[in-house]
């Protein structure tokens, strides 16, 4: 029968060697095994913390070897110290149960790593590599939080993600549901959402009775949006666009909600391999891509209209530092929410309420 550590170790395997993504590939693995659902989440548990913890294990493995492990041999040894330094998992069963998924000419070898990794006390290097981050996300988010918020923000990201119900039986993040409630959607109005997939927030403000209108890129996750919403027995129209270049009339929009795309460095918690996929390079034309899509959005506002800007990091050139849109200004109310003034937007960190890290900014069209 196949256990949930190998599992665990397939999936581990993919996701370090093919570049698969873990919040893909887990369900699926899972609807095929004959696990138990207390092996199913020991099976999230063992790929989640172990893709997040990559480096601090890494650490731990590279003292007690002489020469670096060949790729498989590391993320069996992975595996292993997750289970011995962050999962509390008994050491007998995390080095026995491991050793045996060893092929036979390294289960001597992955034994003797992991036991004295059990018996060791962790030497970390530095800051980034304890926590298991790459370098320059701990150094960027130091510079925009000081060291007291981002140690605080970097260690909850490390925490598993809890879910949060809606009313209306949607499960999203309270710091996505506040971003919704931020717009003030009311019945009758015209709102369109940019960046709308899987759905969360257009589903949110079309409970109020405002007419949305939800446009993505790619057509599959305009598809995620067309799915949640019937299933909360909702009519959104859903567009396949580009954000950069909406076929919607200016002016026509009351509110609209840019949720852009970005770095993701409030929302790690969730995405366990986004950490080591992410670049300072990525996050340079992310940038420029955010600004491109802010332009086009004040383009749909009408005079006196909104304008609500989101993203699901914590960086200022992401967020405070855009340019305010010309013939726009700026919306100063607190929205609800655990939000903490952050110049003229507002953001909200992990550690504050248990959510995603967020910023939002709000805006009203000033000219007519």
């Amino acid at each position: 029968m196949t256990t949930a550590r190998a599992v665990a170790l397939e999936l581990l395997t993919r996701i370090e060697s093919t570049g698969a993504y873990a919040n893909l590939v887990i369900g699926p693995a899972l609807n095929r095994s004959e696990l138990s659902d207390q092996d199913r989440r020991f099976v999230t548990e063992l790929v989640y913390g172990t893709t997040r913890m990559r480096r601090a294990c890494d650490v731990m493995i590279d003292r007690f070897v002489t020469q670096a492990p060949e790729q498989g041999a590391r993320t069996l040894l992975r595996l292993g110290v997750y289970q011995l330094c962050f999962a509390d998992v008994a050491p007998h069963a995390a080095v026995s149960e491991t050793v045996q998924l060893a092929p036979k000419r390294l289960r001597g070898f992955t034994n003797a790593v992991l036991r004295k990794v059990s018996n060791a006390q962790p030497l970390w290097p530095s800051l980034a590599a304890e926590l298991s981050y790459p370098d320059w996300i701990v150094e960027r988010l130091i510079a925009d939080l000081g060291e007291v918020d981002a140690t605080q923000a970097l260690r909850t990201m490390n925490q598993a993600a809890s879910a949060t119900v809606r009313s209306d039986g949607y499960t999203q993040d309270r710091s996505s549901q506040w971003v919704a409630l931020a717009v003030d959607a009311i019945a009758g109005e015209t709102v369109v959402d940019l960046c709308a997939a899987p759905g969360g927030k257009a589903t949110a403000m079309a409970s109020s009775g405002a007419h949305v209108i939800a446009m993505d890129l790619r057509a599959q996750r305009a598809v995620l949006v067309q799915r949640n919403a019937a299933g909360l027995k909702l009519k959104i129209p859903v567009v396949v666009a580009d954000a950069m270049r909406p076929p919607l009339r200016p002016g026509s929009a009351d509110a609209v909600l840019l949720d852009a795309p970005c770095s993701g460095l409030g929302a790690l918690r969730r995405r366990p391999d986004a950490r080591w996929r992410i670049t300072p390079e990525d996050l340079t034309d992310l940038v420029t891509l955010q600004a491109k899509m802010l332009t086009a959005a004040a383009h749909l506002v009408r005079p006196g209209g909104r304008l609500i800007y989101s993203v699901c990091t914590l960086t200022a050139s992401e967020s405070i530092e855009h340019q305010i849109p010309e013939g726009f200004e700026v919306d100063t109310r607190e929205p609800e929410g655990a939000w903490r003034r952050y110049e003229h937007g507002w953001r909200v960190l992990p550690q504050d309420a248990g959510t995603d890290g967020m910023v939002v900014i709000r805006y009203r069209r000033s000219d007519e």
